[in-house]
């Protein structure tokens, strides 16, 4: 089956084209968190619901990846190539080590437990980002269970896993989270209020600022969720009716309607012209003009 995009200015032929969307795979409860091996040649994707995560292999075979993966969200590669993963059900962030151990990078801020990790991002220097909403701590999405912490906020953890900082607190839901090409910036999307910030950050990785650097508007089911930036600095964030593309400067350029319900997406294959996109039961790929970026 196939959807074009749909185009709002002249733009948006330049960076994403006219190509139809395929679909890959089908049959899931509700898929997030797709992640691609530039090297390894793979794609890593979660199942919420069914506590399991998947791999499609470069043959585009799918295979079943980790089970149970305490209904896992999103993931991302360290800059040594380890799958850092963000669960709801035990509100950890892990990371998946050579030797098949995992390690626990965080658990509980100022002895509280987290509320439920959603989606991860990691510096060139190793520090890891990652929001923290409620989503994992309702039916269906996580494990029904009271939430420990009064506020949603957005962590850094040392490269190490040695420490975790609080940088900013001020969401109802912080979802999808993305550098920009220089990392000077961090932008940050909050589900609930249907808006993207953006945020400075500091030598030492504190963050500044957070003023609103785009709003998601439009027809259809969607809202700010899984979010990244291509290789010319334009950014791509989950919305009504698809996926929204803003140029450089929060500009919207145009949404890629998708057939399902779309909570995240990213770029893959050897050209990293491929956007991967795990929309609701089904993985899509959709050919895009311009390349996104290597993890690692």
């Amino acid at each position: 089956m196939s959807m074009p995009a749909h185009a709002r200015h002249s733009g948006f032929d330049d960076v994403v084209g006219n190509e139809a969307m395929e679909r890959l795979a089908t049959g899931y409860s509700f898929i997030e968190g797709p992640v691609w091996h530039p090297y390894e040649k793979w794609l890593v994707f979660s199942d919420i619901p069914e506590s399991r995560m998947y791999r499609r292999l470069s043959s585009g075979e799918i295979e079943l990846f980790r089970e149970p993966s305490h209904k896992a969200n999103g993931n991302t590669l360290d800059r040594k190539g380890r799958l850092v993963t963000c669960e709801h059900a035990t509100s950890r962030v892990t990371r998946a080590e050579p030797s098949g151990t995992t390690t626990v990078l965080a658990t509980h801020y100022q002895g509280k437990q987290l509320n439920s990790p959603n989606d991860i991002v990691v510096a060139t220097g190793g520090s890891i980002y990652f929001t923290d909403p409620t989503y994992g701590r309702v039916e269906f999405y996580g494990v029904p269970r009271q939430q420990e912490l009064s506020f949603q906020g957005v962590y850094r953890i040392d490269g190490d896993g040695a420490g975790l900082t609080l940088v900013a607190d001020d969401f109802v839901q912080p979802n999808g989270l993305c550098f920009s090409l220089d990392e000077s910036r961090l932008f940050v999307n909050d589900t609930d209020r249907g808006h993207i910030r953006v945020f400075g950050v500091e030598a030492n990785g504190d963050l500044n600022g957070g003023a609103v650097w785009a709003v998601t508007e439009g027809d259809g089911p969607g809202s700010p969720d899984g979010m990244k930036i291509d290789s010319r600095g334009n950014l791509y964030c989950t919305g009504p009716g698809g996926i929204h593309v803003f140029d450089a400067s929060g500009d919207l350029i145009g949404v890629i309607a998708t057939p399902e319900f779309c909570a995240n997406f990213t770029f893959g294959d050897d050209d990293l012209r491929s956007l991967y996109i795990a929309a609701s039961t089904s993985l899509y790929r959709l050919r895009v003009r311009v390349p996104g970026l290597r993890l690692f």
